[in-house]
């Protein structure tokens, strides 16, 4: 592995600013667009041009004539709920939106998107006192069937009235905050850190890179920073995307697991660790070339990085550009993260700054000419 070189902070006052207010703006699972206007108005300082799908996927281009075009992308969704029931007394029953997680959900405070807009409530669960005594004497454990939400509302006409219907949208209120040793906490790091990642790749093509500079380099080919919509539900924004971009190359970043929390079998899931920089992977999706491509960028700036393997999918867009049209070299660069699809995901600020650096440093080192034949 590459040893870190310690380098100037990427990340300026701004841009933190812009990633707490993005990060605390809810974009559910085909609800992306609060969050995706907040990022276009960011993003739209440091590219030639933006476009959305009939989706919501959020693109802003560099170079925008081009013939050879490359990607870099992120997904803009968040796990969520649906309201699913209300019952005569006013409590709300719920659907997955996502792969949320059940088991954390009692006692977490939410926003339901209702028609008339934000209405809180709470994951209500019995007492600890009034858990026992049924049948076979065992407490209950949390389901997606058991849980419901309470708004305060006294009967199904309130709820009604304050806005809530069958399909609204629920959401963790939970935000950003900061811990110690450079340590983030936020619910849906996975993926808007890499929407903002992409978004400071841009920002740092603009700012070190501006066209028609003497003795500045620019970048030959089109660059599309792709926010996608519905990954969490099967990579459906990339899919749509990727079939209007048809990119020539393709760099996905996502989180992937830190395993080094109690409870993880690194047997199963490999070693990664939350500060030890981003963690390339190896797959069937990967392309081996433009792996090597990134690995070498990383050497060559002393960029620190983990290493992973998958089997058969990455499980992320990757495998949406990788396999579209008649096939795009596809890479995916991983961002460590904690505690994933919980509403206390924790990520470290030192891999945030080495991955945008990587992103970056790839970008530069990428031409049309950059030779990714297997033969």
């Amino acid at each position: 592995m590459a040893k870190s070189k310690k380098a100037k902070s990427v990340i300026n006052e701004k841009s933190f600013e812009f990633l707490k207010s993005y990060i605390n703006t809810p974009s559910a699972v085909g609800f992306e667009s609060g969050g995706q206007k907040i990022w276009l108005n960011y993003i739209k300082n440091y590219v030639d041009t933006t476009f959305t799908d009939a989706y919501g996927t959020a693109v802003g281009v560099i170079n925008p004539d081009k013939n050879f075009k490359v990607v870099i992308e992120a997904h803009a969704d968040e796990i969520s709920w649906f309201v699913n029931y209300i019952t005569p007394e006013g409590f709300i029953y719920l659907k997955r939106n996502g792969g949320v997680d059940h088991q954390i959900a009692p006692s977490q405070r939410v926003m339901i998107h209702g028609k008339k807009g934000g209405i809180k409530a709470v994951f209500g669960w019995p007492a600890i006192h009034t858990r026992s005594g049924n049948a076979d004497n065992k407490e209950q454990q949390p389901k997606v069937e058991n849980l419901f939400l309470d708004c305060g509302a006294r009967n199904k006409k309130d709820a009604e009235n304050l806005g809530v219907h069958v399909g609204a949208v629920v959401t963790y209120a939970e935000g950003f905050d900061e811990l110690s040793h450079n340590n983030f906490i936020a619910r849906a790091f996975d993926n808007r850190i890499g929407g903002f990642m992409i978004a400071e790749v841009a920002r740092l093509l603009k700012e070190n890179l501006p066209a028609g500079r003497q003795g500045k380099k620019t970048i030959p080919y089109s660059l599309y920073v792709v926010n996608a919509v519905q990954e969490e539900i099967g990579l459906r924004g990339a899919e749509m995307i990727a079939r209007r971009i048809k990119p020539n190359i393709a760099i996905i970043t996502d989180v992937t697991h830190d395993t080094n929390t109690p409870m993880i079998n690194k047997n199963i899931q490999g070693d990664c660790s939350c500060g030890k920089g981003p963690a390339l992977t190896y797959g069937p999706a990967v392309h081996n070339k433009l792996l090597d491509v990134i690995q070498n960028v990383a050497e060559k700036n002393k960029i620190p990085f983990q290493l992973q393997a998958v089997s058969r999918s990455t499980g992320t867009d990757t495998d949406s550009f990788a396999y579209a049209n008649d096939g795009c070299p596809s890479a995916l660069i991983s961002i460590p993260l904690r505690y994933m699809h919980t509403t206390v995901e924790m990520i470290n600020k030192d891999d945030v700054e080495n991955t945008i650096r990587l992103m970056y440093e790839s970008v530069l080192a990428l031409t049309p000419k950059t030779n990714l034949s297997y033969f």
